[in-house]
């Protein structure tokens, strides 16, 4: 790949267990919204450490915005902090990063959310 796209990476930890059920609604539309969305490459998550990540590969960071502040995902955002903790990070590059690098880069880079 040698064109700049935009990389979005979260990740969230459950407050408690029994947030699961919720949490796996609100991911699946969000996930399934993304993967629709315009400007949208790629959208795929796993889990590691306990740490629920995507990430997400779009065509610049306005597409990343729009479809952020829209639709399942609007709707995630509005209860993740009852249910979740986490730290978000966007950045451009010309490579995408496997998943070691996405849970450093959290870790290393993310911001609270």
């Amino acid at each position: 790949m040698t064109d700049l796209v935009y990389v979005s990476i979260t990740g969230l930890k459950l407050k408690k267990f029994y947030y699961a059920p919720v949490f796996w609604r609100y991911a699946g539309g969000a996930m399934s919204q993304a993967k629709k969305a315009n400007g949208c490459l790629s959208a795929d998550a796993t889990t590691m450490n306990g740490i629920h990540h995507t990430r997400s590969v779009w065509t610049s960071r306005k597409a990343m915005l729009a479809y952020l502040t829209a639709g399942a995902h609007l709707k995630s955002m509005k209860i993740h902090k009852r249910i979740a903790t986490g730290k978000v990070y966007g950045f451009e590059t010309n490579t995408i990063p496997d998943w070691e690098a996405v849970h450093k880069l959290w870790l290393e880079k993310g911001r609270d959310v």
